[in-house]
């Protein structure tokens, strides 16, 4: 298996990974599932600062994950909102654990303070995975979401980045950091 920082390239991979979790399951609160052209925004919109990585075996795409601002006020800069998709029958076999423990540690060298994953409950599999990474439940937020037919918590886990300093020093692009 290969990690590595995606790109538009690798968009209508991601649209196809992403997809199931949209339109069968209520682990995304999308109601329609993203083409690879609304997946390349997406993707091109994290630009140098917000990461998206993507594994691979021979080739071929297993999963993803990436960060996003976690809120779009400017005191919030120095949180992500973290994210790890599977394709189908890559579960298993510790390639989301794989993948999101380097989204972590890209979120730390760039010098983000804080990440923090939703996680639409119940859900057992990612909170195992949170929590094995040094998440830890913050909150949930109860019946916000409905989707197929039901109401659906979500529950909020965080994960300290770095020390939190006063003042906090910017987050760091890619090329800061030697990611490219």
């Amino acid at each position: 298996m290969r990690l590595r920082r995606a790109s538009s390239d690798d968009a209508a991979a991601i649209a196809a990974i992403y997809a199931p979790y949209v339109t069968d399951s209520a682990v995304s609160f999308e109601t329609e599932a993203p083409d690879a052209a609304s997946m390349r925004s997406r993707i091109e919109a994290g630009g140098d600062l917000y990461p998206w990585l993507i594994a691979e075996e021979e080739g071929a795409p297993l999963g993803y994950a990436y960060a996003s601002a976690f809120r779009a006020r400017p005191a919030y800069r120095y949180a992500v909102e973290t994210s790890v998709y599977l394709a189908a029958g890559a579960q298993g076999r510790g390639i989301g654990r794989t993948l999101y423990a380097a989204l972590i540690r890209t979120l730390e060298a760039q010098g983000f303070a804080q990440a923090i994953g939703a996680v639409t409950l119940p859900n057992d599999a990612s909170v195992r995975l949170h929590e094995a990474l040094g998440f830890e439940q913050a909150g949930v937020y109860r019946q916000v979401g409905y989707k197929l037919g039901a109401w659906h918590d979500v529950g909020l886990w965080q994960r300290p980045l770095a020390p939190v300093a006063n003042p906090p020093r910017e987050p760091a692009p890619f090329a800061a950091i030697g990611i490219r």
